[in-house]
């Protein structure tokens, strides 16, 4: 099965570690049926989703011809208008919309700075750093709660065997994992070894992951919305760690066998770490 012919399976995807923040969502569209914009624009209209001008968001039909102009002012027309293009059909576009849904801080954040890097260019088309970051987070993001630094650290300095292996214990019990981007949300339709994505890491209070998933789920919309916001955030695409997410414990049953995390084509040991090896 590939993404573009997966048939709507709501079952399966309750079931999906890669997709359970969306789990509250996904339970309220209907089992039987791949929702319509009708069904998310009712789900928005109950949040109050904002854009990042604070325009009501709405999705809407994606227009059948779009120009590299209209592209390029893609941010510039949510942040005004709150109006969302989404392809009917579209797993990318449906993703998209639930993570509005679910980090309607973090999104609208992205919308802002987005459209600030873009205003006063002469021409909008052209991309820096910033906007290159932000787009990396949108599609491919995760949001780790961490309330231990030193797991922080093991994740930064790719020392995946010890982080997932090692202290298995204790990633279960100070980091939580949430997937922000929709483009991993689409992976979980026909999920591999080598999916990667970009992590935000939230210093979480570690009584703060006890609470409900929805609780846990807003406090980290804030913080990392607060965490973009911040001056420097964006100065790199560097500035988040790249994590294999199938690596995650009881994110896959492979997962189980200490020497899942000996493939270094996926667990790789970052570019420092392999230079020093390779000077040894």
């Amino acid at each position: 099965m590939t993404v573009a012919t997966a048939a709507w399976d709501r079952a399966a995807l309750l079931v999906s570690p890669m997709l359970a923040t969306l789990r509250p969502l996904l339970e309220r569209l209907a089992p039987d049926r791949f929702p319509t914009l009708d069904d998310l624009n009712a789900l928005a209209r109950e949040h109050d989703v904002r854009s990042g001008g604070g325009a009501a968001v709405a999705f809407v039909p994606a227009e059948a011809a779009r120009s590299r102009a209209f592209d390029a002012r893609y941010e510039i027309r949510i942040f005004r208008e709150g109006r969302v293009p989404t392809r009917e059909g579209s797993w990318h576009d449906l993703f998209n919309a639930l993570a509005w849904l679910k980090f309607p801080r973090t999104k609208a954040a992205i919308n802002r700075l987005h459209h600030d890097e873009m205003i006063g260019r002469p021409d909008a088309r052209e991309r820096g750093t910033a906007r290159d970051a932000l787009t990396l987070l949108d599609e491919g993001g995760v949001i780790v709660a961490c309330a231990d630094p030193s797991l922080e650290r093991l994740l930064a300095g790719f020392r995946w065997k010890e982080l997932f292996w090692a202290r298995r214990d204790d990633v279960a019990a100070a980091m939580r994992f949430a997937v922000l981007g929709h483009a991993i949300h689409e992976k979980a339709l026909a999920p591999y070894k080598g999916v990667t994505a970009k992590a935000l890491v939230v210093p979480t209070p570690v009584e703060m992951l006890a609470r409900p998933g929805d609780a846990l789920a807003a406090f980290l919309d804030e913080r990392a919305a607060a965490l973009l916001a911040a001056p420097g955030a964006l100065a790199s695409t560097r500035a988040f760690h790249p994590l294999p997410i199938l690596g995650i414990p009881g994110w896959t049953p492979e997962n189980a066998d200490p020497g899942y995390y000996d493939d270094a084509t996926v667990f790789r040991p970052g570019r420092s770490r392999a230079k020093a090896s390779a000077g040894a």
